[in-house]
């Protein structure tokens, strides 16, 4: 069996390349293939220094720093890869990846991250955050997420099988492709972080700091709030907005090595979060080291957090993207905490590790490229990855 694995663009390591890093570890034979190639020697190794075989887009001007500029030329790319030669190809899709040409004899599963955030459900708040929301630029802005909503559907019609990486995301998928997929949560290295169960004195926020985030809105929350302090990890283009609305007991320490964070994420009292993510790879960390999460109770962090209301909760919830909404979280938490306990959110945490995720991606893939020896490709059976694994519905999900 010859395997081809579709990345969208491998520039940094992020949630997406670890999902990708953990098919590399189970297929370490499958080729690579990518719109484009930047990563650094150390990002490299994680994916076993393994190289891309990228598209045309590789060799534009610009291409390793504003390779987004190049996004209405990607469907055409992803369509010039020839993968005629491979009986599985697996996507890993938050753009472009998915749409890659497959024949019939072929199987293609696609792991997605998220349907185009930007040309779906997110574009008006892209438009906006980008400063894409009027005049010319706006206006072709437009056309060309227009575009691409028309492409990204049509595309989905050639993908056997949708592998979501959250309940969220597949209600995501099922809007916009009309097609139901099975819930594999992405891979977390609950290893990688030592649970703690003696706390400090501070909250913790970490995050790269751009709009969605919301961590100015945190930082002026707890800036509102002197007696509580709060120490901020994370660079990216909010960070002067929020270093302007800090108060005395905010501490924004910028970037910081992996170790920083992990000291800081075991030794905090809860991790912050007001992201609207797909999954959220932090809050889960977070609950890696025994430490609560307080977050904005919408999109995947409803399925990675127990909140006040279930059995050993792990987690507040709030109702708002406010500094009113989180500041009332926070005082929830601080009479409520006695009901957390660091314990339950280590347990919680190991739901979603990386060894549960290979187990699950590889009994699922092998499972329906069996079924796909024995029946026509265009007419798969549906699959339940819970018969497979015996695998708690709270964990996988068929949607």
């Amino acid at each position: 069996m010859k395997i081809a694995i579709v990345h969208d663009w491998l520039v940094t390591f992020a949630g997406a390349e670890r999902v990708l890093a953990s098919m590399l570890k189970i297929w370490p034979q499958a080729d690579l293939f990518a719109v484009i190639d930047f990563l650094s020697d150390e990002d490299r190794a994680r994916l076993g220094g393994k190289q891309a075989k990228t598209t045309f887009i590789q060799r534009l001007p610009k291409a390793r720093t504003r390779y987004q500029t190049y996004l209405p030329l990607m469907p055409l790319a992803i369509e010039q890869m020839d993968l005629s030669g491979y009986d599985l190809i697996l996507s890993s899709s938050h753009a472009v990846a998915k749409g890659v040409l497959t024949g019939p004899d072929q199987l293609h599963i696609s792991y997605v991250h998220s349907p185009i955030r930007y040309a779906w459900d997110l574009q008006h708040q892209y438009l906006t955050e980008s400063g894409l929301n009027r005049g010319l630029k706006g206006k072709l802005a437009r056309m060309v997420l227009h575009y691409m909503r028309f492409w990204d559907q049509r595309t989905a019609a050639a993908v056997d099988d949708f592998v979501a990486n959250s309940r969220f995301i597949g209600r995501r998928i099922d809007k916009a492709y009309r097609r139901p997929s099975t819930v594999i949560y992405p891979p977390v290295d609950t290893s990688g972080f030592s649970f703690n169960s003696e706390k400090q004195d501070y909250y913790v926020t970490a995050s790269r700091m751009v709009p969605y985030k919301k961590i100015p809105m945190i930082v002026q929350a707890f800036a509102a709030m002197p007696d509580k302090r709060l120490v901020v990890i994370g660079d990216g283009p909010e960070l002067a907005k929020a270093r302007a609305v800090a108060g005395p007991n905010v501490t924004i320490l910028g970037q910081q090595p992996f170790e920083v964070l992990r000291q800081h994420l075991q030794n905090a009292k809860a991790f912050v979060f007001a992201a609207e993510e797909d999954f959220g790879i932090t809050p889960v960390e977070a609950q890696a080291c025994g430490t609560p999460v307080i977050a904005f109770g919408r999109g995947g962090v409803l399925e990675t957090v127990r909140g006040l209301d279930a059995p050993a909760p792990t987690g507040v919830f709030y109702p708002q993207q406010s500094v009113e909404a989180l500041m009332a979280a926070v005082h929830t938490f601080e009479r409520e905490s006695h009901r957390i306990s660091a314990r339950a959110c280590r347990e919680q945490a190991e739901q979603f590790s990386e060894q549960r995720f290979e187990r699950q991606i590889r009994q699922f893939v092998e499972v329906r490229y069996a079924e796909a020896q024995l029946t026509p490709i265009n007419m798969p059976p549906r699959l339940t990855l819970a018969a497979v694994n015996k695998a708690p519905p709270a964990v996988v999900t068929p949607m």
